[in-house]
């Protein structure tokens, strides 16, 4: 690409040029601003209603909370997004049910997870899912210092040998964290391949058909006790409909990679949301803990972002 040198420009033209320099500029900040705002308000929303699934669990269990959050949601999106069922290649429905599957698989490992250690240590965990995804994306040496440092975190998290931690339940986080990585995927493919939420209902209502036995079989009756629906409703609300709506919309215009790096900042947010909705505090080791695996993520991704952005130089030189 073959820009205008220096001299070429006059002082008619300087004004006209500057003006469509700034409009460029504001343009791509409001571009970018709009799905760094979509992400970040579902980061929010997920995890405050993670919060509010943990109050629940003690009248249904951690299975029946993933069934009545993902039946609920399955229903509002259905209602909501009206979507179609003809007109789509078998690709694209083996896509809606990979995504629902592991949907249902995350939501499930989590809610086991945070059922035996904090909210913010199990987020902690399991961002690792996404960070793996960024560095596996990126494959250069830099990435093991990042990998490094996440480690160390994690280490830390769990006091050296995650003696304070129940093991399990630091099994099940990590396992979500596979199934995040996965989400993050086939969450943008379900994106390019179906209009608006299309995809999101219809692989929500496979992920609730998946679960809705695990959940039967655990709680049974004390599933439709109306405070309970209620509560499992507004769950469902802040933990699914309203976060996977916004990232889905986000995955449209943001590159999976970019997208991960938003997702280390729900350690410190579920942090935040353990601490004023259950009164979970964090030692000051734990909190370094959780900073480092931030600073991993973000590590990580940045460096995959800008090896994207000096191949994009490199291809408009050649251009």
């Amino acid at each position: 690409m073959n820009l205008p040198s220096a001299d070429v420009a006059t002082t008619t033209t300087e004004p006209t040029v500057a003006a469509a320099a700034a409009a460029s500029a504001g343009g791509s900040r409001r571009t970018a601003l709009g799905p760094l705002g979509l992400v970040l308000a579902g980061g929010i929303s997920v995890q405050f209603g993670g919060a509010l699934a943990v109050t629940l669990m003690p009248r249904v269990g951690a299975l029946g909370v993933v069934s009545l959050r993902l039946a609920v949601a399955a229903i509002v999106l259905v209602v909501v997004c009206r979507p179609k069922l003809r007109g789509y290649s078998r690709a694209d429905w083996g896509t809606i049910v990979v995504f629902g599957a592991t949907m249902a698989a995350m939501n499930g490992l989590f809610y086991q997870s945070v059922d035996r250690i904090p909210l913010g240590t199990a987020v902690t965990l399991e961002v690792l899912g996404p960070l793996a995804l960024s560095v596996l994306a990126s494959r250069r040496a830099l990435n093991l210092l990042w990998a490094g440092l996440a480690l160390g975190g994690v280490f830390l998290l769990g006091g050296g040998g995650f003696g304070d931690l129940d093991p399990l339940g630091v099994a099940f986080a990590l396992s979500a964290g596979a199934m995040w990585a996965t989400y993050i995927v086939f969450s943008a493919r379900t994106g390019r391949r179906f209009p608006q939420a299309d995809g999101l209902a219809l692989a929500m209502v496979v992920a609730a058909v998946l679960f809705l036995p695990l959940g039967i079989a655990e709680s049974g009756s004390k599933l439709l006790v109306p405070t309970t629906i209620a509560l499992g409703a507004s769950v469902a609300v802040l933990s699914s409909v309203l976060p996977y709506t916004l990232e889905l919309l986000a995955l449209r215009r943001l590159p999976a990679s970019t997208f991960a790096i938003l997702m280390s900042l729900e350690p410190a947010i579920a942090a935040t949301a353990g601490f004023l909705v259950l009164d979970q505090s964090l030692s000051l080791v734990q909190s370094c803990a959780i900073a480092l695996v931030i600073a991993a993520s973000m590590g990580a991704v940045r460096t995959q972002v800008g090896r994207g952005k000096a191949r994009g130089l490199e291809a408009e030189q050649v251009v």
